[in-house]
């Protein structure tokens, strides 16, 4: 199924630095809203109006369809990145954001390690040493012992090794399904999962919703219209241009989830940090950018989704 244009890799560059600043601008809008409200009712909303905008999506186009060719791919795709988002905001609550997007931008490099275990794919020495160095990045920005991030650092792990599944999985069944397709799926998905967490949980969340400040309220709302956007402008950059092109700029994120950290809380990494959040863009960025590479060599599409590097 072959939906792209004509490449134009400028604009898809834009659309993807435009994802990687939607995640982590959310990811920023996360933490501020996760003092006020609970992870099941910021899970819920994130991906409740995400199903609702691409519900109205799909029904507005007459291209487009709700009808999948693998429902069980869709269930088992979404149950991982719901479990994803649930560990990113719960995390979210207790760690910097700069030090968090770090540790998850290890994505690609855990997805090497998936590839290995889960399909039995042989591991080139330079990928192995990619995954190394991501993970001696990863020991640098957390410093176990130091007091700085903790035991908190283990949810971002958790959450980069269910998203190295879940885009493990993309990669075999998604060249066969419609992106926006799937990207409903995606959220209604994580809604069907949410909902009873949320009423388990919460036990009034209309109360909690009309009690709530209208700053709250509103930084509720983004948080689900950011994530919706990020997917579907990284849909966009791969009409536009190859993945080969457009994975490194993925890691702007690390940038401006520093600059969004520093502006909304006033917290910086210090210089070691910067150290361990180089070390990973540098490794991360160079093995997504193989892993796609290593796709196209065997002349197989590579979905949009399968450019997520980061479980929103």
């Amino acid at each position: 199924m072959d939906r792209a244009g004509p490449s134009q890799p400028l604009l898809g560059i834009a659309f993807v630095i435009g994802a990687a600043s939607c995640f982590a601008v959310m990811d920023t809008t996360v933490r501020f809203v996760g003092a006020y409200f609970s992870v099941a009712l910021v899970l819920w909303t994130r991906y409740g109006l995400h199903a609702a905008i691409m519900t109205l999506w799909i029904a507005l186009s007459p291209q487009r369809s709700f009808r999948s060719a693998n429902p069980m791919f869709q269930i088992a795709r979404g149950a991982l990145l719901a479990f994803s988002s649930a560990m990113a905001f719960a995390a979210l609550r207790r760690m910097p954001v700069a030090e968090f997007t770090a540790i998850v931008m290890l994505t690609p490099l855990v997805a090497t390690l998936v590839a290995r275990l889960w399909l039995k794919e042989r591991i080139s020495p330079l990928r192995w040493t990619l995954v190394f160095g991501g993970f001696v990045g990863a020991l640098i920005v957390i410093r176990p012992g130091s007091g700085i991030v903790g035991w908190a650092a283990l949810l971002p792990l958790a959450a980069a090794f269910s998203n190295a599944a879940f885009q493990t999985m993309t990669s075999r069944y998604a060249p066969h399904e419609d992106p926006f397709t799937t990207n409903f799926y995606t959220g209604a998905t994580g809604m069907a999962i949410a909902t009873p967490i949320l009423l388990a949980a919460v036990v009034d969340p209309i109360d909690t919703l009309m009690h709530a400040p209208g700053l709250q309220i509103g930084a509720l709302m983004a948080v689900a219209a950011l994530g919706t956007t990020g997917h579907l402008l990284l849909i966009m950059a791969l009409g536009k241009a190859p993945a080969s092109t457009l994975m490194p700029f993925q890691y702007v994120q690390l940038a401006v989830a520093a600059l969004a950290g520093y502006v909304v809380f006033g917290v910086v990494p210090d210089g070691w940090g910067w150290v361990g959040m180089a070390i990973i863009g540098v490794c991360g960025a160079a093995s997504a950018w193989l892993n796609v590479r290593a796709a196209a060599d065997k002349l197989r599409p590579v979905s949009a989704v399968q450019a997520d590097t980061i479980a929103e």
